[in-house]
């Protein structure tokens, strides 16, 4: 194998392992979706790396695409929700 695709190799291992990360451990939900997202997208180039494009077309569009938008919504609609807290103000 030629060391600079050892090298690129590395580099998506590693920012993939840095996208997980960091959509696991962010404390806003908006920002934790759009991490997802990027994570999904360098999946499907991930994929697209290992030889398989159909995996691949199928990671960015269903995975990052489709999962994502639906993701979105749902944040969206759970930060408009008012809490207990704000329930019991008078």
């Amino acid at each position: 194998m030629h060391p600079l695709l050892l090298a690129f190799d590395a580099v998506l291992l590693f920012t993939l392992l840095a996208l997980a990360a960091a959509a696991i451990l962010s404390p806003e939900p908006r920002r934790a979706v759009m991490l997802f997202i990027a994570f999904g997208l360098w999946l499907s180039l991930v994929w697209a790396r290992l030889g398989a494009p159909d995996v691949a077309l199928a990671e960015a569009a269903i995975g990052a695409g489709i999962g994502g938008a639906l993701m979105l919504a749902a944040a969206r609609s759970a930060a408009r929700r008012p809490t207990d807290a704000d329930r019991e103000a008078p």
